[in-house]
């Protein structure tokens, strides 16, 4: 493993948060919406939902940022930073999808898409830095979630 360089840590995970931020902003003030549906068992307070992604967002920007920083082949790194920017626009789309076009069906796929290249990032991870790799388990279960509350929200409405 390379010596740690704060600032392109530091640009890693602030892109990833920015990525989460503009998705907020695009999404606008129809996050409303959310309030006036019928919600699957379990749906959190929609409070929650903004410190959550906060916190995966910088795990998310940390693990690609190991990947990007080890001693793996360039090849081996450029695939799974690719796969990682796909799934990060992905996870930027959704809620866009989602709030902002009211296409709950749309969100739906786009949450499965995400959660199954997640477990193709996971394992590119693994194959690199298998802590990188690890950190994305609390993103991947909250993916699933995710994919539980849309398909709900989607039966229920």
């Amino acid at each position: 493993m390379k010596k740690i360089k704060i600032t392109e840590l530091v640009i890693f995970v602030v892109a990833t948060e920015l990525i989460g931020v503009l998705s907020g902003i695009i999404t606008g003030s129809s996050f409303a919406l959310y309030s006036e549906l019928i919600k699957p068992p379990f749906s959190p307070p929609s409070g929650v939902f903004p410190v959550v992604w906060a916190i995966l967002y910088a795990v998310m920007g940390i693990s690609a940022y190991l990947i990007y920083n080890s001693d793996a082949e360039d090849y081996k790194k450029r695939k799974a930073l690719i796969v990682y920017v796909i799934q990060l626009l992905l996870n930027f789309s959704w809620s866009i999808v989602f709030f902002r076009l009211g296409s709950i069906g749309g969100a739906f796929a786009i949450a499965v898409i995400l959660f199954i290249l997640l477990i193709y990032m996971f394992y590119l991870f693994y194959g690199i830095r298998s802590i990188a790799a690890y950190m994305n388990i609390p993103y991947i279960i909250w993916t699933a979630f995710a994919v539980y509350l849309t398909l709900g929200t989607l039966i229920l409405n």
